[in-house]
């Protein structure tokens, strides 16, 4: 593991980072918010169940809040036991999104950090990683203009797929999302591959039909040429996201995730997605 850098996974357009994010980044507001979604996604390496991760959104108004608890284990924690836990909140403008905050913290394995990044008009504006980070000096420089535009990993997840078209719209599916996690700088190219149905489940409680979309890595900066993650995903084109319109809202949000992985295919899928309340955003990013 990279001093000062979570041990992390890029899954489309989420990054499930192992570790713990202290208290109170993210409490919850005590006013009642018109929406509140839960989604639970199970997370699997093979045929290795690695943990689960939760997210628990609240929307009022244009304001949205996310926080994620995952806990990642094998043999019971004898091999690696590692907690993470992410939170996001920003607002969906006429512009498009503004994150305002995104922050992760991991503890496992002997390691622990924390990363937190603050956002004003649409860039990002302080970048703070606990213990300090030791960068590779044959890294590609990010530059500020590459920050302005760029969402945080949990905003390029949940806000950026949105369509009133609740039966598989595959245009949520054509489009370039920017993203920087903390480190890398890169772009997720999504192009429509097809849509499937789902059906309805007593876990899931959901049934209706998935868009399938191909995600391409394309790196920008932040990364080192020959770091063999990049190449890995910049070269791989079985990377996919499935989508599907979260019941009560205009939001897409991923129900299955593949990546493969030098050690194997690497999916995260809901097996619970429950929303309280109805939400429009007010405009189209």
């Amino acid at each position: 593991m990279r001093p000062g850098r979570c041990e992390s996974v890029l899954i489309g357009s989420v990054l499930f980072c192992y570790g713990s994010l202290p208290g109170g980044a993210l409490a919850e507001d005590p006013i009642a918010a018109a929406t509140r979604v839960v989604a639970d996604y199970r997370v699997d390496l093979g045929n290795f169940n690695l943990g689960s991760f939760r997210f628990t959104t609240l929307l009022n108004g244009s304001d949205y809040r996310v926080r994620g608890d995952g806990r990642f284990s094998m043999l019971g924690g004898l091999l690696y036991d590692w907690q993470a836990t992410t939170a996001s909140s920003g607002k969906v403008t006429s512009a498009g999104l503004e994150p305002a905050m995104y922050a992760l913290s991991y503890a496992g394995g002997g390691d622990a950090g924390q990363l937190r990044m603050s956002f004003d008009a649409g860039a990002v504006t302080a970048l703070s990683i606990v213990p300090k980070q030791t960068r590779d000096p044959r890294e590609i420089p990010i530059t500020k203009e590459q920050l302005v535009g760029a969402l945080d990993p949990i905003a390029a997840a949940f806000f950026h797929a949105r369509s009133d078209n609740p039966n598989g719209d595959l245009k949520v599916c054509d489009q370039t999302v920017p993203v920087f996690d903390g480190g890398w700088r890169f772009d997720l190219v999504l192009t429509p591959k097809r849509k499937v149905p789902v059906q309805k489940e007593a876990s899931t409680a959901y049934s209706s039909y998935a868009v399938v979309c191909r995600v391409k890595f394309k790196p920008i900066s932040g990364y080192a040429p020959d770091d063999p993650n990049i190449k890995l995903m910049s070269h791989t084109d079985a990377i996919e996201v499935w989508l599907v319109s979260l019941p009560g809202t205009d939001m897409y949000v991923p129900y299955h995730i593949l990546l493969p992985t030098e050690a194997g295919l690497l999916s995260a899928i809901s097996t619970s997605l429950h929303a309280e309340g109805n939400w429009r955003a007010n405009s189209r990013p």
